[in-house]
């Protein structure tokens, strides 16, 4: 246990940011999911957006790597498009 006032704010500081880390990735997990599991091209384009938007967003905020928030929206993009191939 933390004996001085700095390490004891520094674990409560760690706790929310933990949270927030935690809320972002499990939202941005949500929303690929989303996108895999839809089978029509026009909800799915919808829902690409709303994905892209928000993995730009957590890549920007230091969530996410950008490489990995780039392989992302292009195997997103990649479903997406092969969806309006059929």
């Amino acid at each position: 246990m933390a004996h001085h006032k700095s390490a004891k704010k520094r674990i409560k500081t760690s706790a929310k940011k933990r949270e927030r880390n935690q809320a972002v990735l499990s939202k941005l997990r949500t929303l690929i999911k989303k996108v895999f599991n839809e089978e029509d091209k026009s909800k799915a384009g919808d829902l690409l957006k709303e994905a892209v938007s928000f993995i730009d967003n957590a890549a920007g905020k230091g969530k996410i790597h950008k490489n990995t928030a780039a392989r992302r929206k292009s195997s997103l993009t990649k479903y997406v498009n092969q969806l309006q191939a059929k």
